[in-house]
């Protein structure tokens, strides 16, 4: 797959479809972006495919679409990439800007971290295994944003679950740290990528 790059301004992911999202605001005054947290979703649940998320993220969600869907009413959320199952990555926040996916959170003893964060969404569910083709696309991703912002490391990309333990559980055990692990070294240093076991 090569690699992938931000624009000169460090706002934008190349390779990405452009969305935009309203769900989302100034960071704080000189906050360094040092922090990739990986999530997973599905709407419905486990449904994949349609465009609903891609609703959600951008304010167009029909809340009377689906009966899961009439406890999102109201809910402002956002992301800075999606990766949709095929490998297919859109970006709905620039990444200077703070997108609203972490919620309550906290990671090494700092609260609040859609502050200095990079949100990366997967379409999943925490017991569907994850597409290859999705952990290309996050790995290079991932790799991308690590050349722009040096303050990330791969000891700075985190679940959901592990920044807001016992709210959230996403990306899951389904999520296959050690493989994607594995992968975003071989993109370090320019390998093809290995298989996953």
């Amino acid at each position: 797959m090569g690699h992938f790059e931000l624009d000169e301004q460090g706002s934008w992911l190349v390779e990405a479809e452009r969305r935009s999202s309203p769900f989302c605001n100034p960071r704080p005054c000189a906050m360094i972006i040092d922090l990739i947290v990986v999530h997973g979703i599905s709407l419905p649940p486990e449904i994949f495919g349609g465009n609903a998320i891609d609703a959600l993220f951008t304010g167009g969600l029909d809340c009377s679409a689906d009966p899961y869907f009439s406890r999102l009413v109201g809910l402002k959320v956002s992301t800075h990439l999606f990766i949709r199952r095929d490998g297919h990555i859109l970006q709905y926040v620039p990444f200077h800007l703070r997108a609203w996916h972490a919620g309550a959170s906290c990671f090494n003893g700092r609260t609040a971290c859609n502050d200095f964060s990079i949100g990366i969404e997967l379409e999943g569910a925490d017991h569907i295994p994850y597409t290859r083709h999705q952990y290309e696309t996050l790995s290079l991703a991932c790799q991308a944003l690590m050349n722009h912002y040096p303050a990330i490391h791969p000891g700075n990309i985190v679940g959901h679950n592990q920044i807001s333990p016992g709210r959230k559980t996403d990306p899951g055990p389904a999520f296959d740290w050690s493989f994607f692990t594995r992968i975003l070294k071989h993109h370090e240093i320019g390998i093809s990528a290995p298989s996953p076991d």
